[in-house]
């Protein structure tokens, strides 16, 4: 097998077992650090043994069964004198835990863990996007803005305070759950994020693995909280958003915009298990939370059979309600491309210009400028905008799309 099929391999069994794979030690050895160091030497052996023996029937069995031997090994070498009968019975005592909490599931159990309110927000974001979703530190400190040296740091001062103060390892108890869930939803938020627009340049232009992962957490959270809203309207968000997923990226890897896709193509059960979740939230009369709103204003898009269908003043309208409660740069953006819809391309360009300050290193505003003066058939303009887009967007189909539209200007 060359080299490249082993890489190819190796990163497929990365992106399928990693957090698989760290929950599991972590439940074994109580200990991230250990658990975290076993897995990455695990797939550093595959990317050695498998050119030579070749990649096993069950890569995933491989690299857990591995891992493990590296935790144990690693448990063995630093372990002290007077705590050898405590790491013997943890080496070698097979007996299976315990369900703790109302689900037992390994990487549920991680999630609350790296969201515990211990831990400052910022890092139970970038912890869990390590730990659970997989991500490098290279790709989650793109997503801070930060130096990948400072995200490092954060990430491992937070695994040192899980330590420090022994923050178990389970899903909360029923009465902790409602003030620990808004983490939760948060994290799982940017992971399924990360996964349909993902931002490291060889990442492809969908990682699959992190959608589907990001899902069906968020379907346990909401098992675990059946009357929350805003964990039934982050499910409803994702699975509308994934529904359109077939028809996003186009044949030769381009995006595919909202208003050019085959809606034919979108997943018709995804859809319409998106729209029953809105639907029983409204019914509930409740105020909704921002999840919710994002969830209506998908709804609304996917109930229209054309895009020139699209009830446009609705989704101002249910911007202008998440505005009260969100009022970020990203959400006034979001609101002007709709706007621009209603108001026309100028109304629109004005907001967004007022967002300058704020988003002047993101690249949807550029490439949101960048439309809005096409246009207005402001065509330096519009390449200017473009080319600072392309410049910072770092997922594969959004920049063909973006050079794509750059070059159409002539």
């Amino acid at each position: 097998m060359s080299d490249a099929a082993v890489r190819d391999a190796v990163a497929r069994a990365h992106r399928a077992e990693w957090a698989r794979i760290v929950a599991a030690l972590t439940r074994r050895f109580g200990d991230l650090d250990v658990a975290e160091e076993a897995a990455a030497e695990a797939f550093a052996a595959a990317v050695e043994r498998w050119p030579v023996d070749g990649v096993p029937p069950r890569p995933g069995g491989w690299l857990a069964t591995t891992a493990a031997r590296k935790a144990i090994d690693r448990i063995r070498r630093e372990s002290k004198r007077d705590d050898k009968q405590r790491e013997a019975r943890m080496l070698h005592d097979d007996t299976p835990p315990e369900p703790v909490g109302a689900i037992d599931d390994d990487r549920l159990r991680l999630l609350f863990t790296c969201c515990h309110p211990a831990l400052a927000p910022e890092s139970r974001v970038a912890l869990t996007l390590r730990l659970v979703g997989g991500l490098t530190v290279p790709e989650i400190a793109r997503a801070f803005f930060v130096q990948e040296s400072a995200m490092g740091r954060r990430i491992t001062r937070a695994k040192a305070k899980i330590k420090a103060a022994r923050i178990p390892y389970r899903v909360p108890a029923a009465e902790d759950l409602p003030a620990r869930v808004s983490g939760a939803l948060a994290v799982l938020y940017l992971v399924f994020n990360e996964g349909y627009l993902p931002t490291g340049s060889d990442a492809g232009p969908v990682r699959r693995d992190l959608t589907a992962e990001a899902i069906r957490l968020t379907r346990l959270v909401r098992a675990l909280l059946p009357a929350d809203g805003e964990a039934a309207g982050l499910l409803a968000l994702m699975l509308l958003t994934e529904a359109r997923r077939p028809a996003r990226v186009s044949a030769s890897g381009a995006l595919v915009p909202l208003g050019a896709q085959d809606r034919g193509a979108w997943d018709a059960a995804l859809v319409a298990e998106g729209h029953r979740l809105v639907r029983e939230r409204l019914a509930t009369g409740q105020a909704p939370g921002p999840y919710q709103i994002l969830a209506a204003i998908n709804a609304v898009h996917t109930s229209a059979r054309d895009v020139r269908d699209t009830d446009w003043s609705q989704v101002v309208a249910l911007y202008d309600q998440l505005v009260r409660i969100d009022p970020s740069p990203v959400v006034a953006l979001n609101r002007a491309v709709a706007v621009a819809e209603t108001d026309g391309p100028d109304v629109a360009l004005a907001a967004v210009d007022r967002l300058a300050g704020s988003l002047s290193g993101y690249h949807p505003f550029h490439a949101t400028r960048a439309d809005l003066l096409r246009r207005l058939r402001r065509g330096a303009e519009a390449r200017a905008a473009y080319d600072r887009a392309v410049e910072l967007a770092g997922n594969t189909a959004e920049t063909a799309y973006l050079e794509r539209r750059r070059d159409e200007l002539g």
